[in-house]
């Protein structure tokens, strides 16, 4: 009988898993799928030459991550690998702006919009520069982050206190209209916000925009070396390493409780998993309370709140193996990793207000990857393995198109969705289409056939919307691991801090666990320990 049980070998479980045999207890993790990994998998599924993410692709969380820092996973193969330039967003007319690792770089595409707002954006980078230690500690550490949350309001203090703190809070589209004259420096913010399901007029969304857009500025949006898989690879290694288990093939259908607390699992093969000290899954919230679960062992407000849980959009995506390099109006956008497609800040808006109005948008707003820009061995010398996704509706009443598109998601459903993603590419890279040696669709049915967790196509765990962030992620009064089963903790992004591939939920899950089975005489000299060194960093 393993120690702990994790369900579910996406990046959040396996770093679980990883962090729970570091401490010293056997673990044994399920995956339903016939290989781990979750969202972060590749294949040569499109053409045989070609490397495909089937998910994500771009880790600046990754990157960023104390928690995947610690678990050392370049000493079990993980190498990553840079585009030229991190983000592009060019615009019909041939102009574009262009964020790249190089400040300086950036600071002067967004100059040949308006001048001074090169200016401006290293006024965001210096902030970013001064807060950063401690926001990313808050960020990556369990909630409430009481000592980086202190720790940071000092940095905010001495920022601008709550001035910068309204900035954050701000829609990205008034954030832009503050912090830049020109288009360039608005549509790298409202662009990055629009990675989650971030509206340009939703509250928050100037902060979230600002936090990728830095994260791209300081780490860049770097790929896994090989594909995505590869760090999957490299997490998976490591655990096999220490002792840990990975069975694939292993769907669980329940979380046996007994006694008022979690004691194992049963999968769907009708086999029973024993945990001698918790279980801990990577699931989706709707999935861990409202099926795998037993009604009767959680409160109503549970069960009611569970009611008023929001998805992020739905997402449909694209992968293409083309024979060339995309030919860009705008040069500077062959040498970036991600591409964002949309004219303007106002086709930005036009797009999320159809998707809020359940309709099928008729310009989809694109986050378009060229991956062998990315990483040369994606794909033969001379062509791109690429890849676009974009969002849409959970339920469609409407295609603002007018070309019928239902929302059922059949045959003429997806290649209609396709083709209007590739007129989307063609007005900014004119003779795209020309170039596709073969495409592969991926509609939310499909994505979710693929990982049960992106339900509906949905990629985030939940809205990213602030009002199931900090306390209300994943139900109000919660943000944290424990649930209210003792020795069950939900350790998927729809625990804080949320979506990305940075582990963590995992993590903070794991942790929860070894505090929760720590022996009482052990946890008191801790914190004796604690105490005496803060008394004497005092003296």
């Amino acid at each position: 009988m393993p120690d702990a049980v994790v369900i579910g070998a996406g990046p959040n479980g396996l770093v679980a898993a990883n962090v729970l045999v570091d401490a010293g207890w056997s673990v044994e993790v399920l995956e339903e799928q016939p290989e781990p990994g979750g969202a972060v998998r590749h294949d040569r599924g499109v053409d045989p030459a070609f490397v495909n993410d089937l998910f994500s692709s771009f880790y600046p969380l990754a990157a960023a991550s104390p928690v995947l820092a610690a678990l050392h996973p370049e000493e079990h193969g993980l190498r990553w690998s840079h585009a030229p330039s991190v983000l592009a967003h060019p615009l019909t007319d041939g102009s574009c702006a262009l964020l790249d690792r190089n400040v300086d770089t950036t600071a002067a595409s967004l100059d040949t919009f308006e001048a001074g707002d090169g200016a401006a954006w290293r006024r965001l980078h210096d902030v970013w520069q001064n807060l950063r230690p401690d926001l990313l500690d808050a960020l990556f550490t369990p909630f409430p982050p009481v000592r980086a949350s202190a720790r940071l309001a000092l940095r905010l203090r001495a920022a601008g206190g709550l001035r910068m703190a309204r900035s954050l809070v701000l829609p990205v589209r008034r954030l832009g209209e503050e912090e830049f004259r020109g288009q360039g420096g608005r549509l790298l913010l409202a662009g990055n916000a629009l990675h989650a399901d971030l509206a340009p007029e939703s509250a928050g969304s100037g902060g979230f925009g600002w936090l990728m857009a830095m994260l791209g500025q300081t780490y860049g949006f770097p790929v896994p070396a090989g594909g995505s898989g590869a760090l999957t690879s490299a997490l998976v290694q490591r655990l096999r390493s220490r002792g840990g288990r990975v069975r694939c093939g292993q769907r669980v259908d329940r979380v046996v409780v007994r006694g008022g607390r979690a004691v194992g699992v049963r999968t769907a093969a009708g086999d029973a998993v024993r945990a001698r000290r918790a279980v801990l899954a990577d699931v989706s919230v709707p999935a861990l309370y409202g099926e795998l679960l037993d009604p009767e062992h959680l409160p109503a407000q549970v069960l009611d709140d569970l009611r008023r849980f929001q998805w992020d959009f739905a997402t449909f995506k694209v992968d293409w193996a083309l024979d060339g390099p995309v030919p860009w109006q705008a040069e500077q956008a062959s040498r970036a990793g991600t591409v964002h497609l949309s004219d303007g800040m106002d086709e930005l808006t036009r797009f999320a207000a159809q998707i809020a109005m359940r309709e099928v948008p008729d310009r989809p707003f694109l986050i378009f990857g060229q991956m062998t820009t990315s990483d040369a061995s994606r794909s033969p010398r001379g062509t791109e393995s690429a890849w676009a996704y974009t969002h849409i509706p959970h339920e469609i009443r409407a295609d603002a198109a007018d070309e019928g598109i239902t929302g059922r998601w059949g045959t003429k459903d997806q290649e209609l969705m396709a083709d209007r993603m590739e007129r989307q590419v063609e007005r900014f890279a004119p003779g795209f289409r020309s170039l596709i040696r073969s495409r592969r669709i991926l509609a939310p049915p499909t994505l979710e056939a693929l990982d049960g967790n992106l339900a509906g196509g949905a990629i985030n765990g939940g809205t990213t919307a602030i009002h199931q962030q900090l306390v209300f992620r994943p139900l109000p009064g919660t943000g944290r691991p424990e649930t209210p089963v003792p020795g069950l903790y939900l350790a998927s992004s729809g625990a804080h801090p949320g979506g990305g591939v940075h582990g963590a939920p995992g993590a903070n899950a794991a942790r929860a666990a070894l505090r929760r089975n720590r022996p009482p005489g052990l946890a008191r000299a801790q914190r004796l320990l604690a105490h005496r060194d803060r008394t004497g960093a005092r003296r």
